[in-house]
């Protein structure tokens, strides 16, 4: 019987033994296998850092300092009044694709860094993230942007997740701590996250709940205990940037943040930041090609796409310089579309009047408004308005509305004010106003155009064709101040405009420094057909424009108002 026992206990043993000897082996054998695999992918990875492109022109124009910025003067000088200051702010950067938002919030970080007063040390980090690819998960497995908790039944728990034990993860808010997070398309941003990053702003830090952290576990690390009672730090700065208009983002993260705005760029601009990308290629460009360039950019990344375009055929045809025919040849076939740019016509006529609007993001255009007034008899007038847009659908923020043009009741405004201040009786009159352009005209500003538009086709009386206005018309006829003037007045400059007619609320000494232009602020609508009206026996050409003595109710070619029943 014993001899069995220890013939029993020997094979048990060597069981035991085999199985020992096989577990050794094979994880000698899964080491040796890791190792292997380790370093034949350690070997492609190498191999594939030692091939390398050019550097593509798009980042090779990036801009490295603020003067290279081109056309956000103003805008920049804000983003550093907030963000460079002792006490930064969050900032939200409003402004069409490819104008230097992203390049001005990264630079406003790396300026702050080297002021004595800001708070940012050099150690400050620039996190960056696309609220349009922002993965959001409702459970709150995983949350990027404020952070998340892997709770121990979750995959990648960690060794805190083996012994029972919640672990949070930071998002990229704790790891702007102390820097700034830019967040790109904000506008864009999920709406819960929305919220819970306006929570996180209001705090400066970020809790998370749950159910398996119990904090009278002695059991619990002082690191998990910590975390989950004073929550992570998230003390930064936001900057958001996005394509859409302030009326489209949450109004909550609007408040908390100052407003900045990059306008568009106008073709100067276009073709300066087109010279400097060529030169940083080293390639050189025809001036009618700088020309076209400008014609068909709209930003800064249409005329880094045409350049590299352009620097592509040049090279392939070993040639040296960039022509104006590889410039239309990319246009055409890249299905390019030519940027509009009004011109004011020479030619004055009856009912035509060059109205001021804003469009997008302080764009200011110059509008045709033409109005024509035919008399009948037997019957009452009508009025009829065409060529604008009479609704529109507007995104907000997690809704949408559909909201009516309001031209309509400033046209009736403009006839109810003619027949208040003038005495005429416009039921004897069939009134047709038309806005040429198709633009999505709103608004009272419109108002003075319409007003002039109108009585300059009942008294058949020219309206001078270098004028342009924008202003608010009451029924006793006052002009009341409007929004957007500074853009309206840079796109009658650049239209070619010699007068640009104001209400005298918004006039201020900023005009004066437009040496091509003069700029007036009027008070009431006598006020501004004094400056716009043709007198009849008067020839366009001869007309020039009184642009010294602004205060005198007569225009230079004397027209009296009173003989028009003034």
């Amino acid at each position: 019987m014993y001899n069995v026992i220890i013939i029993v206990e020997m094979i048990f043993n060597i069981i035991i033994g085999i199985y020992f000897f096989y577990a050794l082996k094979n994880q000698q054998f899964g080491r040796i296998s890791i190792d292997k695999e380790n370093k034949k992918e350690l070997e492609k990875l190498n191999d594939m850092r030692k091939i390398r492109l050019s550097i593509p022109l798009c980042e090779e124009s990036r801009p490295k300092s603020f003067d290279e910025i081109i056309g956000q003067k103003n805008g920049i000088k804000t983003l550093k009044a907030s963000i460079c200051g002792p006490n930064p702010q969050h900032v939200i950067i409003y402004g069409p694709p490819g104008v230097g938002k992203t390049a001005a919030a990264r630079l406003a970080l790396e300026y702050a860094k080297t002021c004595a007063f800001s708070p940012f040390n050099d150690k400050a980090k620039f996190v960056e993230i696309d609220a349009t690819t922002l993965r959001f998960d409702e459970r709150g497995i995983a949350d990027p942007l404020i952070g998340s908790v892997h709770d121990p039944i979750y995959q990648g728990a960690g060794k805190f997740g083996n012994a029972g034990i919640p672990q949070p993860k930071m998002g990229a808010v704790s790891r702007a701590h102390g820097g700034v997070l830019f967040i790109d398309e904000i506008g864009e941003l999920n709406p819960i996250e929305m919220n819970k990053l306006l929570k996180v702003m209001e705090d400066r830090k970020v809790f998370f709940d749950s159910a398996y952290y119990n904090s009278s576990s002695e059991n619990m690390p002082e690191y998990i205990r910590e975390v989950f009672e004073e929550g992570f730090p998230a003390d930064f700065r936001l900057i958001g940037a996005t394509t859409k208009n302030p009326e489209e983002i949450n109004p909550a993260i609007r408040s908390r943040c100052i407003e900045i705005f990059f306008r568009a760029l106008d073709a100067e601009e276009i073709k300066i930041i087109a010279k400097n990308a060529v030169e940083k290629i080293n390639v050189n460009i025809d001036s009618k090609a700088l020309e076209l360039i400008a014609m068909y950019s709209s930003n800064g990344r249409d005329v880094i796409n045409l350049i590299q375009l352009a620097c592509g055929i040049v090279i392939n045809e070993n040639r040296g310089r960039i022509e104006a025919e590889d410039i239309l040849w990319i246009a055409e076939n890249g299905r390019y579309s030519l940027r509009s740019y009004k011109k004011l016509s020479s030619v004055s006529r009856i009912g035509c009047v060059n109205g001021l609007g804003v469009f997008g993001i302080d764009n200011g255009i110059v509008m045709d408004v033409e109005a024509t007034a035919v008399r009948v008899e037997n019957s009452v007038g009508q009025i009829k308005i065409t060529g604008i847009i009479e609704e529109e659908e507007i995104s907000g923020y997690n809704k949408k509305v559909k909201k009516k043009s309001s031209i309509m009741a400033s046209a009736e405004n403009a006839i109810s004010m003619i027949e208040n201040v003038f005495n005429i009786n416009i039921k004897n009159y069939d009134i047709h106003i038309d806005f040429q352009g198709g633009y999505a005209v709103d608004g009272p500003s419109a108002g003075v155009s319409i007003a002039c538009a109108i009585f300059s086709a009942l008294k058949k009386l020219p309206i001078k064709s270098k004028v342009a206005m924008t202003g608010e018309i009451t029924l006793n006829g006052i002009v009341k101040p409007v929004g957007g003037v500074s853009s309206k007045v840079t796109a009658a400059a650049k239209a070619g405009a010699e007068l640009v007619i104001i209400p005298y609320d918004n006039w201020n000494k900023s005009f004066d420094s437009y040496s091509n232009i003069k700029v007036i602020g009027v008070k009431n609508i006598k006020e501004i057909l004094s400056y716009v009206l043709v007198k009849k026996e008067c020839n366009d050409k001869s007309i020039e424009l009184n642009k010294k003595n602004t205060k005198s109710v007569l225009t230079a070619d004397g027209i009296n108002m009173n003989e028009y029943n003034f």
